[in-house]
C-alpha cells in the first residue's frame, strides 16, 4: 500500500529534483519480415513497426497525465538490421533504404529515436554485416531518428580487430559527412563489447534475438534525486552514505516499475526490464559528476573518483534490484561528457582526462560516452581507443562502449554544441603517439582465459 508520505516524496522528486522516466522503449522483432525482395522487405518492416508501436506516444502521454511523471523519450528498438536485410541487400545502398524505412516508421508513430541499425560481429563479419557497417555513414546522415550500433567484442569470443579497424574509418566518414553540423551524426553511433539484448537507451538499443516478438523496456534516471538525498547526510560515514543511495535508488526504481507496468498493460505488450541507470542531462542539478562532488571530490576526475563511482554504481544496483522483479539493460551510472554539466565543468577545469575516463569505465555503466575529440585524429588512433575500451569489457565481463565524436575542423580549445539533451562538449586532447602497427594487424584478439582469475 502506498502511503501519503510516499506520494509527497515522489511529487517532490519530480517537481524539485528533476526525476523523470528517461524512456519507454518498445523492442520489436523483425524476424518475420525477412524477404529476399528488397521492396517487400521495406514494406513489411514499415508495417510491422507502425502496427506494434502505433499507440506508443498516446499511451506515454496518458501515463504522464494520470501520474504526473514526465516521460522524456518514446523509443523503438528492432532486431539488428544486418540479420534482417541479409537476404535482400546486395550493396550498402540497399541497407540504406531500410534506414529510411525505419526513420519514416518512427516518425509515423511519434518515436524520438529508433535503434537497431546494427550488426553483431564480435567473432566475425558476414557479408551482410560488412555491407551494413559500410552503409552506416550514408544511413545516419540521410536520416533523423535512426541510431546504429556494432558489437565488436565479447568476453566469450574476444575482440574482432578487423571490425575495430573498420569502425575507426567508418566513424571518421560519419564525422566528415556531417562536418557542416559539427560532426553531430556521430552521436547516433556506438560500438560495444558484451552488448545487452534489452538496453532501452540510445544509441545502443536493439531488440536481441533472445527476446520475444515485442517487449516494453523502461529506463529510469534520477541523478538529481540522489544528489539531493546526499546533501542531507553531508560528512556522515560511508555506511550512512551507502544506505542513503540505496534507499533513494529504490524509490526511483519503483517509479519506473509503475510506469513500465502501466505501459505494458495499456499497450498489451509484455514488460521486459527496468534499466536502473543514473542517466544525466545537461540541466543544472541533473548530473552524475555533481553526485561525485557531493560525495567529497572537488571535481570529477580528482583522485578517488574511480572508487567513488564504483561505490555509487554498486549502491544504485543494490537499491534498485529490490524495487523491480526484472532488471537489465546497462543498469548503473552513465558518465557522458557532453550530457552532464558537472563532467563538462571537470573537463574545462582540467580535472579529468581521457585516460581517467577510461579508468572510470571499468566500474560504471558503459564507457567512453559523448566525448568530442579533434577532427584530425587518425582512424587508427580512434580504433586503438575503441580496442582499449573493448578490452576492458572483455576482461572484466561487463558491457563497455565507445561513442566518440571526432569534430572535423575543430581541435583542442574549441567547444562543440550539440543542442538539447545532448548538451555541449569541450574537445579533449588525444594521446599523439601512434598505434597504427598494432591496429593494422589482421584477425581477432582471443577471448581471455576463464580460469586462473585473480
Amino acid at each position: 500500500m502506498v502511503n501519503l508520505q510516499e506520494v509527497l516524496e515522489t511529487n517532490k522528486m519530480v517537481e524539485e529534483q528533476t526525476l523523470d522516466v528517461r524512456t519507454i522503449t518498445i523492442g520489436i522483432s523483425l524476424l518475420e519480415c525477412i524477404d529476399s525482395d528488397l521492396d517487400k522487405l521495406n514494406e513489411k518492416v514499415y508495417n510491422r513497426i507502425t502496427t506494434v508501436a502505433k499507440n506508443l506516444d498516446k499511451v506515454a502521454k496518458e501515463i504522464e497525465s494520470d501520474y504526473g511523471i514526465p516521460i522524456v523519450n518514446r523509443r523503438i528498438s528492432v532486431t539488428p538490421i544486418a540479420l534482417i536485410g541479409g537476404a535482400a541487400c546486395k550493396k550498402p545502398e540497399d541497407f540504406v533504404t531500410l534506414a529510411h524505412t525505419m526513420d519514416k516508421a518512427a516518425a509515423a508513430v511519434g518515436a524520438n529515436l529508433i535503434g537497431g541499425y546494427s550488426a553483431l560481429v564480435s567473432k566475425g563479419m558476414t557479408t551482410a554485416d560488412e555491407l551494413l557497417i559500410r552503409s552506416i555513414p550514408q544511413a545516419l546522415c540521410e536520416t533523423e531518428r535512426v541510431c546504429s550500433s556494432v558489437n565488436l567484442a565479447s568476453t566469450k569470443t574476444g575482440i574482432n580487430m578487423d571490425a575495430v579497424r573498420l569502425m575507426g574509418d567508418i566513424l571518421l566518414q560519419v564525422a566528415d559527412r556531417s562536418k557542416d553540423r559539427d560532426s553531430v551524426d556521430c552521436m547516433k553511433l556506438v560500438v560495444f563489447c558484451n552488448a545487452p539484448d534489452d538496453n532501452p537507451f540510445m544509441a545502443g538499443a536493439f531488440h536481441g534475438v533472445t527476446e520475444a516478438d515485442a517487449i516494453i523496456n523502461v529506463g529510469v534516471s534520477g541523478p538529481g534525486v540522489v544528489k539531493k538525498a546526499l546533501e542531507q547526510v553531508r560528512g556522515e560515514s560511508f555506511e550512512v552514505l551507502c544506505e542513503t543511495i540505496k534507499k533513494t535508488a529504490f524509490k526511483v526504481t519503483r517509479v519506473g516499475q509503475l510506469v513500465a507496468q502501466e505501459a505494458s498493460k495499456r499497450l498489451n505488450i509484455p514488460f521486459g526490464i527496468i534499466d536502473l541507470s543514473l542517466a544525466p542531462t545537461p540541466a543544472i542539478g541533473d548530473s552524475v559528476a555533481d553526485i561525485l562532488c557531493e560525495i567529497g571530490l572537488e571535481y570529477a576526475g580528482a583522485p578517488g573518483t574511480t572508487a567513488a563511482l564504483a561505490m555509487l554504481n554498486d549502491q544504485v544496483k543494490k537499491g534498485g534490484v529490490m524495487a523491480s522483479s526484472y532488471v537489465g539493460g546497462l543498469s548503473g551510472a552513465f558518465i557522458p561528457v557532453s550530457e552532464d554539466q558537472g563532467m563538462i565543468n571537470s573537463v574545462e577545469a582540467g580535472a579529468i582526462t581521457l585516460e581517467k575516463l577510461e579508468a572510470m569505465t571499468c566500474v560504471c555503466s558503459v564507457g567512453l560516452d559523448m566525448i568530442a575529440i579533434p577532427g584530425d585524429t587518425p582512424a587508427t588512433t580512434i580504433s586503438g581507443m575503441i580496442a582499449d575500451e573493448m578490452a576492458l569489457g572483455m576482461v572484466n565481463q561487463k558491457t563497455t562502449a565507445a561513442r566518440l565524436i571526432p569534430v572535423i575542423g575543430k581541435g583542442v580549445g574549441d567547444t562543440v554544441e550539440f543542442g538539447g539533451l545532448f548538451g555541449y562538449a569541450p574537445i579533449m586532447p588525444v594521446n599523439k603517439f601512434s598505434c597504427a602497427d598494432f591496429v593494422n594487424r589482421q584477425g581477432r584478439i582471443p577471448a581471455p582465459i576463464h580460469s586462473f582469475k585473480n
